[in-house]
């Protein structure tokens, strides 16, 4: 037990489930039903976001056409493990994210100018909060009791040319989804603690 478990308001198994005994698998078995698919994101879409403008896209690759295309896109290190999980999501951010304003900010859409007349800044803001929800999106996969594989080992301009041609969204992270495999993680490596990281001003 920790400080975290102690000072924690959900159950210590929780605790270790999403967070202290958690890891990133690179060997998957089991399925990932659709119904879980659709919890992983009903729960990623409560974490905050600026404006609450949820940018995050996520594409569930399931089709043998669809994998063997993204696969062909990743590091080498990658293929197997990734032509293998019982799921893989492509997270990417809807580069028009400000366009939907009226639907995640209705009633107050005054700063949507701001992002209008400065693209950079649009884009800055949709890839940032989008990263942002990736974390709440490995954050749900754990919570349902499966394990979750982030890369960027990617060449995410080529998966865009081949999901995203339109360049409604841009990709940034593939995670694999589903129950870890045998021997699905290495030793643990070391985490910084409070003192290295923490300070108090």
């Amino acid at each position: 037990m920790t400080i975290a478990h102690e000072e924690a308001v959900i159950e210590a198994a929780a605790v270790d489930a999403i967070f202290a005994e958690a890891r990133t698998a690179n060997v998957f078995t089991g399925d990932v039903t659709d119904e879980q698919a659709r919890a992983i994101y009903e729960l990623t879409k409560f974490g905050p976001t600026a404006f609450n403008s949820q940018p995050l896209r996520v594409t569930y690759v399931r089709s043998d056409e669809a994998r063997a295309t993204l696969v062909d896109a990743l590091s080498a290190g990658n293929r197997a493990k990734t032509a293998s999980a019982p799921l893989v999501a492509v997270l990417s951010y809807d580069t028009a994210w400000q366009e939907q304003w009226d639907t995640f900010l209705p009633g107050y859409n005054a700063p949507k100018a701001m992002y209008d007349a400065a693209p950079d800044l649009a884009a800055a803001t949709g890839n940032n909060n989008a990263h942002l929800q990736a974390g709440y999106f490995i954050l749900a996969v754990r919570s349902l009791g499966l394990a979750a594989g982030p890369m960027t080992g990617a060449d995410f301009a080529k998966i865009d040319a081949a999901f995203f041609p339109e360049g409604s969204q841009k990709s940034f992270l593939v995670v694999n989804i589903g129950q870890p495999g045998e021997d699905a993680w290495g030793a643990a490596k070391p985490k910084f603690a409070y003192e290295d990281v923490v300070r108090t001003v």
